[in-house]
């Protein structure tokens, strides 16, 4: 695909923000609404790096799930949702388009569970801008939470038996190229179990997920796809019960990434809007 010459394109450096641990060593938090009162918002920080990030563009088809937890999917028709405002619009118009899309992706699937969808515009007023922090979005505790969470108690007892992944698909909404903000990933195989570190993701009403904070490795490998358009979707496989099994040769299930700043992006960029869906993803 021909990308417009002032889409910045190709290897780039650029500041990554990376998890830094608590300094008295408790567990790591994060309040997803406002804190009780006394408690910090988060209770970790954050360690800035100058990473290397390649260009994915042309070397497309060398990711996937099970090497990399990263799909990278072209030439996808329109979509029947054209505003992307209204969730239940999406749900009726956009989940059916995606649920076809990760049965024909994700190999072995046999059925596909959506649990929610964010919606991500990068100007001053919008809701949730692109979240700049190396991070992944689901662990292997939160993931067997989200099954039980989601389905009737005897289905996901049976379908925690066999393999089950979660999987967001991630597009941009622009209706020109991605310029600002791209999403950056690190191939799987290239993250050490040690640097992927459980963080508390509390909500007032009582539930405590898990997302994962990235620690900086230099043997960590960045990507992005320079200039990408509303007909390409990036599979992120957050989670696959397959990579825990002693002997196996899945290296997937955690990509970690966060959005960019690119140093070389006009300064009247268009802003990026994106909206990714996550899914639970079971079979084979």
């Amino acid at each position: 695909m021909a990308i417009s010459s002032h889409i910045p394109s190709g290897t780039v450096t650029a500041d990554l923000y990376f998890f830094q641990p608590p300094t008295d060593g408790v567990t790591p938090f994060q309040y997803v609404d406002a804190p009780p009162e006394g408690q910090p918002q988060r209770n970790f920080g954050f360690d800035t790096h100058a990473v290397p990030i390649h260009d994915a563009r042309g070397q497309e088809s060398s990711f996937n799930l099970d090497n990399d937890a990263v799909g990278i999917i072209q030439d996808v028709p329109p979509s029947a949702e054209k505003d992307f405002t209204d969730d239940d619009s999406i749900k009726a118009n956009y989940y059916p388009e995606l649920e076809e899309l990760l049965l024909q992706h994700v190999p072995g699937s046999t059925k596909v569970v959506f649990f929610d969808h964010t919606i991500r515009r990068a100007h001053p007023d919008a809701h949730r801008a692109p979240v700049t922090r190396v991070h992944v979005d689901q662990t292997a505790t939160s993931a067997a939470i989200r099954v039980r969470k989601h389905l009737p108690a005897d289905e996901a007892e049976r379908l925690l038996a066999g393999r089950y992944r979660i999987v967001n698909v991630w597009r941009p909404l622009n209706k020109n190229p991605v310029e600002s903000f791209p999403l950056a990933f690190a191939r799987s195989s290239t993250l050490r179990d040690e640097d992927v570190i459980p963080i508390e993701h509390r909500y007032n009403n009582g539930y405590t997920g898990q997302t994962a904070g990235i620690r900086f490795n230099e043997g960590q490998q960045w990507w992005y796809l320079s200039g990408m358009t509303g007909n390409e979707r990036l599979l992120l496989e957050c989670f696959d019960s397959e990579a825990l099994k002693d002997g196996s040769t899945v290296k997937g299930g955690r990509v970690a990434h966060t959005a960019f700043e690119d140093p070389r992006t006009r300064a009247d960029a268009e802003g990026r809007e994106s909206i990714e869906v996550r899914a639970l993803v079971f079979g084979p």
